[in-house]
């Protein structure tokens, strides 16, 4: 609940990452096993600090085994600054109706700090830990896209805890790309010589209907390949006199078949090249549109038969669950992990209606998030 207090949007990390060291500190971990990378720096929206590495070496009869990594995300949607959470029961939910909790993913955080104190208070036996706590997950899984791998230690496999049922094994999800579109057209005066200008406008309106009609916006399903195509924020113009020169937009395309993922992102520059061929002015000049495409993070699948998976299984039934495999449509810092060769199994961890003004926290799942986070860190 303390952790939900202090404040953390994507990039602006600093005062959760501070108070999780002092926490680690008040545990005896040692200044020289904590650190920060310098994944902010590679971000494309700055930032104050970097994901929070902690590496620990084993301790007793497990000292020996393959190192394991904990890990969660920092930053919460902006919709939770100001959060004062307020426990009624099992429940916890934000005592301001306007904002969110931000349980996403503080739960994770905490857990983790929950299973490093219970070892070190009760001088367990386990296995080389790293614990990682990531930066800017909101906004693309930057933190985990941009962790410097070579300080995690190499640890044979990875635990990521995010989300609501920890009973669910998350053992795969979807890949994505981010499209950022620049339609250009011909301004002219609206009133006097329309007919001289070019709208941008019309070619994204253009663009935007034949990708509704032909199937490539929304739930997109072709054949056997399928896969999810969204359009988000539109802006430009800046007069009703003038014809709209310039138009910014901003999309999406997830798909765990990689290569219909890239058909996708094809059909999508087709329609506004396409749009931007069919539309002239009266001297048959035209406009042009221009993509970036940005590779937001790649699938993963991993076997219920994987080692990881096994010992996620393992400490799901420990805590008297039933485990449950899940494949999601969603990016989770498991995916970069996994890529960097960490394989990954995503747990929940309490949350629910996470990024609206509902949201609240199951005490009930995040103590048997708890209690499988620490079976998960003694190596058992």
């Amino acid at each position: 609940m303390k952790m939900m207090t202090v404040p953390g949007a994507p990039g602006r990390e600093a005062n959760i990452a501070r108070y999780i060291i002092d926490q680690l500190r008040k545990l005896g971990i040692k200044a020289r096993s904590i650190g920060h990378d310098s994944a902010h720096r590679l971000s494309p929206f700055g930032g104050e600090v970097g994901n929070l590495i902690v590496k620990l070496p084993g301790q007793g009869d497990r000292k020996r085994e393959p190192r394991r990594l904990l890990s969660a995300h920092m930053d919460t949607v902006p919709l939770c600054l100001g959060a004062i959470p307020e426990r009624r029961g099992h429940i916890i939910r934000s005592r301001d109706k306007n904002t969110g909790l931000g349980g996403d993913d503080r739960s994770g955080c905490a857990v983790i700090l929950t299973a490093l104190r219970t070892l070190i208070e009760h001088d367990l036996p386990h296995p080389p830990l790293t614990l990682c706590w990531f930066v800017q997950e909101e906004v693309g899984l930057v933190g985990s896209r941009h962790v410097s791998v070579s300080r995690l230690g190499r640890p044979a496999f990875g635990f990521n805890f995010d989300g609501r049922r920890p009973g669910q094994l998350v053992i795969g999800a979807t890949g994505a790309y981010r499209m950022n579109i620049t339609v250009r057209g011909i301004a002219a005066h609206a009133g006097v010589h329309p007919e001289r200008g070019v709208s941008a406008s019309v070619i994204t309106a253009m663009a935007i209907a034949d990708l509704q009609k032909n199937g490539w916006h929304g739930r997109i399903s072709k054949r056997r390949s399928t896969g999810t195509a969204n359009l988000g924020p539109v802006s430009g113009g800046a007069a009703t006199n003038v014809v709209t020169d310039q138009m910014h937009l901003r999309a999406e395309a997830r798909s765990h078949d990689a290569g219909f993922r890239r058909r996708i992102v094809g059909a999508w520059q087709k329609a506004f090249k396409d749009a931007a061929a069919k539309l002239r002015n009266d001297s048959g000049r035209r406009g042009s549109v221009e993509f970036h495409i940005d590779h937001d993070y790649e699938s993963f699948a991993l076997g219920p038969m994987d080692p990881v998976v096994e010992a996620a299984r393992h400490a799901v039934s420990a805590a008297r669950l039933k485990p449950e495999y899940r494949i999601v449509d969603g990016g989770l810092d498991a995916n970069n992990l996994t890529q960097h060769g960490v394989p990954t199994v995503t747990l929940g961890c309490g949350q629910r209606d996470i990024h609206t003004v509902r949201e609240s926290m199951d005490l009930r799942q995040y103590h048997a998030a708890c209690r499988i986070a620490l079976h998960l860190a003694r190596g058992q």
